[in-house]
């Protein structure tokens, strides 16, 4: 018998082979780039690009393929915690997709060899069921080679993801070979069977993360209409006219095959695949609950937004999240839906009123779950938001401070003081602390009793009395900013001659100094101010915004509309998406050249900073809303209760109806 192979064999292998396969997809890339036209103008990057091509291939796989070799994680996720916030922007989520793109290449190419592989190492793990990141040699590492490879170029956005398109396909062929060698290798040594009984226990979960089941049509800028309980209600009274009738039917009755409609879907919810099994068994034991509810209220099964259904598909959806029924987050929800169940349950005749206040106990729940999973980093978070928002903030206090001290009897050092450091002081305290904080408005505050202080009809006792709490707070604003002595002491000297003058019943400004006052600007527009207070404009380069993915070769979620980054509406409908998502929602994300499942944990007062917290409660990615919106446009994010565990019964249920007739 053969030698078996274990999972040092199978790596030192891939190890011998990669100068040849680096080498491979040198020379295919470049075979590629020659004969397309449309490739005409990545050939010069390409050309000063390839002598050390298949050098910095080697050198970016090769530390992954040792660490697998030696039983790490190659691609260990870092942590976004308060000590390393992993910020995912716009140019990290186009490294995302373009990373994707590649590992569904090489997966398209040998879907064959990557299941016997995926299922090998699972056995080798002892794993219960098999998962592509076991698999040390997966397409993930590749992808995440190849990127590297390009990215030691200096070369813009565009020819790096345009040349990452091109190699991405020789890189599949490669290793397609490299992944049939090594199956050959299981094969020769009669593990077969060992394979195969592995295979037969679950589904992969990474498959089901990316809905590949689920996956919508995108070439058409309409979505396709859902399934609806009117078409259900359509097909099961169909479906029941073809049967024969007992004789003893009662004719008339209220709502014609409505219990069997209730029945059949609900055997199809908790049917789906997806569901955990305690998740499975509180849907099961809240049937009884429905069932009454039907009874006295027929837009139960005439509308999917009744909040039954929504009870059900948030119930199920944050269940969705978890991979283990016995992890501590799922057993602590369980316990608190435990008690709400119970209460729809011992009612006799509950309510859609009774339903709602129970579902918005749970959004409450939920969110406070993920608000208490968010406190070692939303401060930090926060901060980092607002520190973004500098650049805008200062230009509006800027434009605000200019029109308040028009007209006033200020000196030059103090007037630009003001117009520039204390602008400053007041945009410090809004970063540390929020734009509404506190210390902010007794900045801007200030200002006026600055101001203030230097009317002529000022009573001179009042001046005295207010003089000593103005002077420390310019002090203390000054020391926020780290304003040394020889700064700000021209300008509070000059501020002392003014008063000074006031004391002795003169004027703020000797004549001359007031007639030789530079004219002030003319008042910031309105509208103008507010634009600037809402609005952030995206750094994204205009390339992105028009690049055109296929779609097809990705392991996506449904994108229907947010495919067309090119069309207002679809810019229109990304927005609305990413406007609707609430703190407390599990999702299924690409990011970091892996797919993940995270809570939503956290959004920023402005919506331009997000907090995904992974199962894995150190596992933290704040994503910027940019980010998010290309990855939601490219199909690699989405909402586990986008489609709930009740449209996706309903579409079943559907179908099964067609093909039955």
């Amino acid at each position: 018998m053969p030698f078996a192979p274990n999972l040092q064999s199978l790596l030192d292998e891939a190890l011998t082979r990669l100068p040849a396969l680096s080498r491979h997809v040198q020379d295919a890339t470049q075979d590629a780039l020659a004969a397309r036209p449309q490739y005409f103008e990545l050939q010069d990057s390409w050309r000063r690009l390839r002598p050390r091509f298949a050098t910095d291939f080697e050198a970016a796989l090769l530390p992954l393929l040792q660490a697998a070799r030696r039983g790490e994680d190659p691609l260990q996720r870092r942590s976004g915690g308060l000590d390393a916030l992993s910020l995912v922007d716009e140019q990290q989520a186009l490294q995302d997709i373009a990373i994707a793109q590649a590992i569904q290449a090489i997966e398209q190419a040998s879907k064959v060899e990557l299941h016997q592989l995926d299922n090998f190492f699972a056995a080798l793990r002892g794993t219960a069921r098999a998962r592509s990141k076991d698999n040390p040699l997966r397409p993930a590492l590749f992808a995440q080679a190849l990127y590297q490879a390009l990215f030691g170029t200096e070369l813009d956005a565009q020819r790096r993801y345009a040349l990452m398109e091109v190699a991405a396909t020789p890189l599949g062929a490669a290793l397609h070979r490299l992944y049939a060698a090594l199956c050959e290798r299981l094969s020769a040594a009669d593990l077969s069977q060992l394979v195969a009984g592995h295979a037969a226990r679950l589904e992969d979960s990474d498959a089901q993360q990316r809905f590949a089941r689920a996956r919508l049509p995108t070439r058409d800028l309409q979505p396709t209409e859902p399934a609806s309980f009117d078409g259900l209600a359509q097909r099961v009274l169909a479906y029941n006219s073809s049967r024969p009738q007992p004789l003893d039917a009662a004719p008339g009755a209220a709502e014609p095959g409505a219990p069997d409609m209730l029945s059949r879907l609900y055997q199809q919810i908790l049917a789906d695949p997806r569901l955990l099994p305690p998740i499975r068994q509180a849907l099961a034991r809240l049937q009884v609950a429905v069932v009454r509810l039907s009874r006295r209220d027929p837009s139960l099964l005439r509308s999917q937004d009744h909040p039954a259904w929504r009870l059900l598909n948030r119930v199920a959806a944050h269940g969705m999240g978890f991979e283990h029924e016995d992890e501590p987050g799922l057993q602590g929800f369980l316990r608190f839906i435990e008690a709400e169940l119970q209460l729809l349950i011992d009612t006799p005749a509950p309510s859609a009123l009774l339903f709602q206040q129970v579902l918005a106990r749970v959004e409450q729940q939920l969110s406070s779950q993920a608000q208490q999973r968010s406190e070692r980093s939303a401060g930090a978070l926060a901060a980092l938001e607002r520190e973004q928002l500098r650049p805008q903030w200062l230009k509006l206090v800027r434009e605000q401070i200019d029109a308040q001290l028009i007209g006033a009897p200020l000196g030059p050092r103090l007037r630009r003081f003001l117009q520039t450091r204390w602008v400053e002081v007041i945009v410090q305290a809004m970063v540390q602390d929020g734009r509404d904080a506190p210390r902010a408005h007794a900045a801007i505050d200030l200002v006026d009793q600055l101001l203030d202080s230097l009317q002529p009809d000022a009573s001179g006792t009042a001046l005295r009395q207010r003089l000593p709490a103005l002077i420390q707070g310019l002090r203390a604003g000054c020391d926020a900013i780290g304003l040394t002595e020889p700064q700000r002491e021209p300008v509070l000297q000059e501020l002392m001659q003014q008063h000074a003058r006031l004391l002795r019943g003169q004027s703020a400004l000797p004549p001359r100094a007031a007639a030789e006052s530079p004219a002030p600007d003319p008042a910031p527009d309105d509208e103008l101010l507010q634009r600037l207070l809402h609005e952030r404009e995206s750094q994204l380069p205009e390339h992105w915004a028009h690049t055109k993915v296929d779609r097809s070769r990705l392991p996506t979620v449904p994108v229907q509309l947010y495919a067309q980054n090119d069309s207002p509406d679809a810019r229109a409908a990304a927005q609305r998406w990413l406007d609707a998502q609430q703190v407390g929602g599990w999702y299924h994300l690409f990011v970091q050249s892996q797919w993940l499942t995270a809570q939503l944990a956290w959004v920023g007062e402005s919506r331009q900073f997000f907090l995904f917290v992974g199962q894995d409660p150190e596992q933290r990615h704040s994503m910027t809303r940019g980010a998010l919106q290309q990855l939601l446009a490219n199909g690699l994010i989405a909402a586990l209760d986008d489609t709930g565990v009740v449209e996706r019964a309903v579409q079943t249920l559907m179908q099964d109806l067609d093909d039955a007739r």
